[in-house]
Protein backbone atom coordinates (compact mmCIF):
# COMPACT_ATOMS: atom_id res chain seq x y z
CA UNK A 1 0.00 0.00 0.00
CA UNK A 2 2.89 2.33 0.63
CA UNK A 3 3.86 2.04 -3.17
CA UNK A 4 0.33 2.29 -4.28
CA UNK A 5 0.14 5.33 -1.90
CA UNK A 6 4.00 6.65 -3.58
CA UNK A 7 2.51 6.07 -7.21
CA UNK A 8 -0.98 7.82 -6.58
CA UNK A 9 1.15 10.85 -4.92
CA UNK A 10 3.51 11.37 -7.99
CA UNK A 11 0.64 11.51 -10.51
CA UNK A 12 -0.39 14.35 -8.12
CA UNK A 13 2.76 15.86 -8.25
CA UNK A 14 2.84 16.03 -12.23
CA UNK A 15 0.14 18.54 -12.13
CA UNK A 16 2.30 21.23 -10.82
CA UNK A 17 0.66 24.15 -8.82
CA UNK A 18 2.17 26.89 -6.43
CA UNK A 19 3.81 24.84 -3.98
CA UNK A 20 6.05 23.47 -6.36
CA UNK A 21 6.56 26.61 -7.83
CA UNK A 22 7.41 28.34 -4.54
CA UNK A 23 10.11 25.51 -3.64
CA UNK A 24 11.64 25.89 -7.28
CA UNK A 25 11.80 29.32 -6.67
CA UNK A 26 12.94 29.42 -3.18
CA UNK A 27 15.29 27.13 -4.40
CA UNK A 28 17.07 29.12 -7.43
CA UNK A 29 16.85 32.39 -5.35
CA UNK A 30 17.94 31.47 -1.62
CA UNK A 31 19.89 28.28 -2.17
CA UNK A 32 18.98 23.80 -1.51
CA UNK A 33 18.90 24.42 2.20
CA UNK A 34 15.97 27.04 2.45
CA UNK A 35 14.14 24.76 -0.56
CA UNK A 36 14.55 21.36 1.61
CA UNK A 37 13.57 23.96 4.93
CA UNK A 38 10.26 24.39 2.50
CA UNK A 39 10.17 21.15 1.89
CA UNK A 40 10.02 20.16 5.16
CA UNK A 41 7.24 22.87 5.85
CA UNK A 42 5.05 21.38 3.28
CA UNK A 43 5.54 17.59 4.72
CA UNK A 44 4.01 18.73 7.29
CA UNK A 45 1.05 20.38 6.38
CA UNK A 46 0.26 17.35 3.64
CA UNK A 47 0.73 14.70 6.48
CA UNK A 48 -1.78 16.42 8.72
CA UNK A 49 -4.21 17.33 6.61
CA UNK A 50 -3.93 13.33 5.61
CA UNK A 51 -4.59 12.62 8.86
CA UNK A 52 -7.60 14.48 9.23
CA UNK A 53 -8.85 13.12 6.35
CA UNK A 54 -8.59 9.71 7.65
CA UNK A 55 -10.06 10.86 10.85
CA UNK A 56 -12.99 12.21 9.32
CA UNK A 57 -12.62 15.67 9.28
CA UNK A 58 -13.37 15.69 5.39
CA UNK A 59 -16.49 14.63 5.63
CA UNK A 60 -17.52 17.38 8.36
CA UNK A 61 -16.32 20.35 6.53
CA UNK A 62 -18.05 18.81 3.60
CA UNK A 63 -21.09 19.39 5.23
CA UNK A 64 -20.05 23.23 5.94
CA UNK A 65 -20.81 25.39 2.68
CA UNK A 66 -19.85 28.77 4.30
CA UNK A 67 -16.88 27.39 5.77
CA UNK A 68 -15.88 26.14 2.70
CA UNK A 69 -16.37 29.09 0.83
CA UNK A 70 -14.19 31.10 3.85
CA UNK A 71 -11.69 29.00 3.67
CA UNK A 72 -11.16 29.06 -0.45
CA UNK A 73 -10.95 32.95 0.03
CA UNK A 74 -8.48 32.08 2.67
CA UNK A 75 -6.30 30.50 0.14
CA UNK A 76 -6.58 32.88 -2.65
CA UNK A 77 -5.35 35.78 -0.64
CA UNK A 78 -2.61 33.71 0.82
CA UNK A 79 -1.77 32.97 -2.51
CA UNK A 80 -1.81 36.81 -4.42
CA UNK A 81 0.49 37.34 -1.11
CA UNK A 82 2.88 35.56 -2.03
CA UNK A 83 2.91 36.30 -5.43
CA UNK A 84 3.11 40.01 -4.94
CA UNK A 85 5.97 39.10 -2.51
CA UNK A 86 8.04 36.96 -5.10
CA UNK A 87 6.97 39.45 -7.56
CA UNK A 88 8.69 42.27 -5.70
CA UNK A 89 11.45 40.55 -4.24
CA UNK A 90 12.85 40.68 -7.71
CA UNK A 91 12.83 44.33 -7.39
CA UNK A 92 14.50 44.13 -3.66
CA UNK A 93 11.55 44.55 -2.27
CA UNK A 94 10.31 41.79 0.70
CA UNK A 95 6.74 41.63 2.09
CA UNK A 96 7.03 38.76 3.90
CA UNK A 97 9.90 39.45 6.70
CA UNK A 98 12.93 36.97 8.08
CA UNK A 99 11.63 35.54 11.31
CA UNK A 100 13.68 35.77 14.10
CA UNK A 101 13.08 33.10 16.88
CA UNK A 102 14.26 33.35 20.16
CA UNK A 103 14.72 30.18 20.66
CA UNK A 104 16.68 29.26 17.98
CA UNK A 105 18.30 32.10 16.72
CA UNK A 106 17.98 32.93 13.00
CA UNK A 107 15.79 30.60 11.66
CA UNK A 108 14.98 30.37 7.99
CA UNK A 109 11.56 31.77 7.41
CA UNK A 110 11.18 29.87 4.38
CA UNK A 111 9.88 26.87 6.73
CA UNK A 112 6.94 28.77 8.40
CA UNK A 113 6.25 30.67 5.30
CA UNK A 114 5.55 27.25 2.99
CA UNK A 115 3.34 26.04 5.86
CA UNK A 116 1.49 28.93 5.76
CA UNK A 117 1.58 28.47 1.92
CA UNK A 118 0.06 24.35 2.22
CA UNK A 119 -2.24 25.81 4.78
CA UNK A 120 -3.73 28.35 2.63
CA UNK A 121 -5.45 25.15 0.78
CA UNK A 122 -7.54 23.16 3.44
CA UNK A 123 -9.77 22.06 1.26
CA UNK A 124 -7.10 19.83 0.10
CA UNK A 125 -8.55 17.85 3.25
CA UNK A 126 -11.35 16.97 1.32
CA UNK A 127 -9.65 15.82 -1.84
CA UNK A 128 -8.10 13.47 0.56
CA UNK A 129 -11.51 12.09 2.24
CA UNK A 130 -12.98 11.70 -1.56
CA UNK A 131 -9.54 9.52 -2.11
CA UNK A 132 -9.71 7.39 1.27
CA UNK A 133 -13.19 6.90 0.41
CA UNK A 134 -13.01 5.67 -2.60
CA UNK A 135 -9.90 3.18 -1.45
CA UNK A 136 -12.16 1.53 1.12
CA UNK A 137 -14.63 0.97 -1.24
CA UNK A 138 -13.35 -0.44 -4.21
CA UNK A 139 -10.52 -1.82 -2.61
CA UNK A 140 -11.82 -2.47 1.16
CA UNK A 141 -9.27 -1.50 3.12
CA UNK A 142 -8.26 -1.47 6.72
CA UNK A 143 -7.27 1.41 8.34
CA UNK A 144 -4.08 -0.06 8.67
CA UNK A 145 -3.98 0.22 4.67
CA UNK A 146 -5.19 3.73 4.59
CA UNK A 147 -2.17 4.94 7.02
CA UNK A 148 0.37 2.90 4.67
CA UNK A 149 -1.87 4.53 1.46
CA UNK A 150 -1.34 8.34 2.90
CA UNK A 151 2.32 7.56 4.37
CA UNK A 152 3.35 6.58 0.65
CA UNK A 153 1.70 10.08 -0.47
CA UNK A 154 3.77 11.96 2.24
CA UNK A 155 7.01 10.17 0.61
CA UNK A 156 6.19 11.09 -2.84
CA UNK A 157 5.72 14.82 -1.86
CA UNK A 158 9.29 14.14 -0.38
CA UNK A 159 10.93 12.96 -3.70
CA UNK A 160 9.08 15.23 -6.02
CA UNK A 161 9.89 18.39 -4.36
CA UNK A 162 13.81 17.46 -3.37
CA UNK A 163 13.98 17.02 -6.93
CA UNK A 164 12.58 20.66 -7.85
CA UNK A 165 14.78 21.25 -5.33
CA UNK A 166 17.68 19.69 -6.34
CA UNK A 167 17.28 21.58 -10.04
CA UNK A 168 16.23 24.97 -8.78
CA UNK A 169 19.85 25.19 -7.16
CA UNK A 170 22.09 24.26 -9.64
CA UNK A 171 20.03 26.19 -12.13
CA UNK A 172 20.38 29.27 -10.91
CA UNK A 173 24.14 28.45 -10.98
CA UNK A 174 24.04 28.64 -14.77
CA UNK A 175 21.48 31.53 -15.02
CA UNK A 176 22.72 35.15 -15.19
CA UNK A 177 21.06 37.64 -13.02
CA UNK A 178 18.78 39.31 -15.42
CA UNK A 179 17.06 35.86 -16.09
CA UNK A 180 17.03 35.29 -12.35
CA UNK A 181 15.03 38.13 -11.75
CA UNK A 182 12.52 37.48 -15.02
CA UNK A 183 12.29 34.24 -13.58
CA UNK A 184 11.06 35.24 -10.15
CA UNK A 185 8.74 38.04 -11.78
CA UNK A 186 6.92 34.76 -14.04
CA UNK A 187 6.85 32.91 -11.06
CA UNK A 188 5.24 35.74 -8.70
CA UNK A 189 2.66 36.40 -11.76
CA UNK A 190 1.71 32.68 -11.78
CA UNK A 191 0.78 32.33 -8.23
CA UNK A 192 -1.21 35.84 -8.79
CA UNK A 193 -2.86 34.17 -10.85
CA UNK A 194 -3.59 30.82 -9.21
CA UNK A 195 -4.90 33.43 -6.20
CA UNK A 196 -7.16 35.01 -8.48
CA UNK A 197 -8.13 31.74 -10.31
CA UNK A 198 -9.39 30.37 -6.32
CA UNK A 199 -10.86 33.51 -5.73
CA UNK A 200 -13.11 33.89 -8.56
CA UNK A 201 -14.24 29.75 -8.12
CA UNK A 202 -18.04 30.14 -8.28
CA UNK A 203 -19.54 29.77 -4.63
CA UNK A 204 -20.34 26.55 -2.72
CA UNK A 205 -24.30 26.51 -2.55
CA UNK A 206 -25.74 26.53 0.47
Amino acid sequence: MIFKGFKFGMLLQLAVGPICLYIFQTAVAHGFSSAMSGVLGVTLVDTLFILLAIGGLGKLLESQKNLKNLMGLFGALVLIGFGLSTLLGAFGISLIPRVTLLATGNFDSRFLQAVVLTLSNPLTILFWAGVFSARIIDDDLIAADLYAFGLGAVISTVFFLTVISVTGHYVSAFLPSPLLTLLNMVIGLVLIAFGIKTALRKPVPD
